[in-house]
């Protein structure tokens, strides 16, 4: 089998898992908030509080020599309480760096930080990168301003230091789905399995990069780099036609380029959960096979399944190397063994 680099890969503390487990009314209300159900999400659970013979194992058998792991969904974005919010993002980096440090050649991280205090968030990015030896930062979606009904988007004037610091630090932005805003989930009212990764993960995430790209957030940040998972959220697919009309209609939106162009340079994405030829084949054409990065998505899918498909994708050899590992190797810096 290839080498295999996995960089959506997602843990939660034991001590939050202990609590859900224990309570079946908490672990009920956590997965319907994202949008799955508690028999699904309770052994998901106990793989994601696990970090050696389980994980390593499902690793080795899939040929994942590498694995960068980040907090799951919501994680530190859903904390109304911006104090609280920046105490539990370090105490989240501090954890992860235990497990990183056990297996160092098997595993690194991804900061999470409380963009609830934007100059805090900086500050712990820079010390999860400098100090804790992390790859760059997973950002689960919005973030909760004020109270749970209001959120706040990554384009937004409020966040430019912490971009200034993320282009100073030359380190990638992953931008990671969570459900939408309480106002956008009438469209779901009965429909409790268009929530969460079957459906509105997706069109929330894909949403989230456009108002970045259609801003000019990619004109003031030039070097910035963000990653989207499952194959880009649809965006390739949708890039002509959202770049087609609104050309047609751009308001006051004057970026200096096209969105093919910003994605070109600066946008990368995963496969994680999205282990489809046709939506393979489609992001070779619309990204480019040097911006595409195998992932997983584990636990809430599997290795086996994610390594046996990209082993036999219908791509070129080359470009199967560079996905499966030579371009996240590239990215961050990764040596292989």
């Amino acid at each position: 089998m290839l080498p295999k680099i996995a960089l959506e890969e997602a843990y939660e503390h034991p001590e939050r898992v202990a609590r859900l487990l224990a309570d079946e009314e908490a672990l009920a209300d956590a997965s319907d908030r994202g949008g799955v159900t508690p028999e699904f999400y309770r052994p998901v659970m106990e793989k994601l509080r696990e970090f050696d013979d389980v994980r390593l194992g499902s690793m080795d058998r899939a040929g994942i020599a590498h694995t960068i792991l980040s907090l799951t969904a919501p994680g530190i974005q859903s904390i109304v309480d911006p104090a609280a919010a920046t105490a539990e993002a370090r105490r989240q980096n501090d954890f992860l760096a235990e497990q990183v440090a056990r297996h160092p050649d098997r595993y690194s991280g991804f900061a999470a930080v409380a963009l609830q205090e934007p100059e805090n968030a900086a500050a712990e990015l820079r010390r999860a990168v400098t100090e804790l030896g992390f790859k760059g930062v997973l950002v689960n979606g919005y973030t909760n301003v004020g109270d749970p009904e209001h959120g706040s988007y990554l384009d937004e004037p409020r966040y430019r230091g912490f971009w200034e610091t993320l282009a100073e630090l030359d380190v990638p932005l992953y931008l990671h789905p969570r459900p939408s805003l309480p106002g956008g989930q009438a469209l779901y009212a009965g429909h409790p399995e268009m929530k969460g990764a079957t459906w509105g993960f997706g069109t929330e995430t894909a949403s989230h990069a456009v108002r970045l790209l259609l801003s000019g957030h990619f004109d003031r940040f030039p070097t910035a780099k963000l990653i989207l998972g499952h194959l880009g959220e649809a965006l390739p697919a949708l890039l002509w036609r959202t770049q087609n009309m609104f050309q047609a209609n751009p308001f006051d939106q004057r970026p200096r380029r096209t969105l093919p162009e910003y994605v070109a340079d600066n946008i990368w994405i995963t496969t994680s959960g999205t282990f489809s030829d046709h939506a393979l084949i489609n992001a070779v054409l619309s990204v480019g096979a040097d911006h595409i990065m195998f992932s997983v998505d584990y636990p809430y899918s599997e290795n086996a399944g994610a390594a046996e498909w990209i082993e036999r994708a219908p791509i070129s050899e080359l470009d199967r190397r560079k996905i499966a590992h030579g371009n996240a190797a590239a990215l961050f810096g990764i040596e292989l063994g």
